[in-house]
């Protein structure tokens, strides 16, 4: 007895329509693109900014165009989709400005997109269920929609954070890079909101994320933000404490009036310290990392390979 797959999925869906099931997960996949594309747009925008490109000139044409209706879109239907206190959405927008999503309407599209990846997780558990069972059906469907939904729900959750976390560790590889520069422009004569800038264009090209984040900071100083404050945003957006670390110490310094190249170039020498520290911590744990994958492939190996010989001579002689 041939059974088809709109069959089972029927049945397992009790009537639901498995193409309409299918519409509406490839729905959500396209606005969940869409959204991505905009982001990864704006910040390829900021990139060139920092570049010293023109902005405008950069952002005209039919990307801009797409930018815009999709930032309509959003904010008609913001009230919607951005669900929670002005804490959590504080807390959002800071986790996404980490992540380098810069864009105005970056919390509602990550709402947007969880919602989105909440109902394909569902739709996916429904369509996948009967390839782990022929029973699903009633409690046990509904369980494995919920399966499918809470994974979908979470999925941008686990995406955020582990973007952040790379950003952070190249934000902290660069930023003993960053202290040595801005002893260079101390030394140089220039102001430290000159050397922001020049140091931000400078990393365009070894230290991108970084650089566009020292060229928010320079914007900021532009518009009539003190240096400290603007330093201090920098610290929030870049997730590092030697940041927040550093507006602290040009501040000491102005209070005190201490030679703040001094105190740079100290600090300087501390970051990169610790970026010492970090390679020998991991040099030191790579023999005991090393352990498992020599265990479990390599030993085995040579002892198959060393043994083998005698094994023969053994049998050889034993049929003898």
């Amino acid at each position: 007895m041939e059974v088809s797959f709109s069959d089972l999925t029927g049945n397992a869906a009790g009537g639901i329509d498995p193409l309409l099931l299918l519409g509406v997960a490839l729905v959500g996949l396209s606005l969940a693109g869409v959204a991505l594309l905009a982001l990864l747009r704006r910040r390829g925008e900021v990139r060139r900014r920092a570049a010293g490109e023109s902005g405008p000139q950069a952002g005209e044409g039919r990307g801009a165009s797409a930018r815009r209706a999709l930032a309509g879109l959003v904010a008609s239907v913001e009230p919607l989709i951005a669900a929670g206190d002005d804490g959590t959405r504080r807390l959002i927008r800071l986790r996404l400005v980490q992540a380098g999503c810069f864009d105005a309407s970056a919390v509602p599209l990550f709402f947007a997109a969880r919602i989105v990846a909440a109902l394909a997780g569902g739709v996916a558990g429904a369509l996948l269920s009967p390839l782990v069972s022929d029973q699903m059906e009633g409690a046990n469907l509904a369980l494995a929609v919920a399966a499918g939904a809470m994974v979908g729900w979470y999925t941008p959750n686990a995406w955020l954070a582990r973007r952040i976390a790379g950003r952070v560790a190249v934000h902290r590889e660069g930023f003993p890079d960053f202290m040595d520069l801005m002893v260079v422009c101390a030394e140089a004569g220039l102001t430290m909101e000159a050397a922001v800038e020049r140091i931000a264009r400078e990393f365009v090209e070894g230290h991108p994320s970084l650089a566009e984040n020292l060229y928010i900071a320079s914007l900021e100083v532009r518009a009539g933000t003190p240096l400290g404050a603007a330093l201090e945003r920098l610290g929030q957006r870049l997730g590092l404490e030697e940041a927040a670390t550093f507006a602290t110490l040009l501040q000491q310094s102005a209070e005190l009036g201490t030679s703040l190249s001094h105190a740079l170039r100290v600090y300087s020498e501390e970051m990169r310290s610790k970026r010492l520290g970090r390679a020998e911590e991991k040099a030191y744990a790579l023999p005991s990392k090393l352990v498992v994958p020599l265990t479990v492939f390599v030993f085995p190996v040579l002892i198959v390979v060393l043994l083998y010989p005698a094994g023969v001579r053994v049998m050889s002689g034993m049929a003898t």
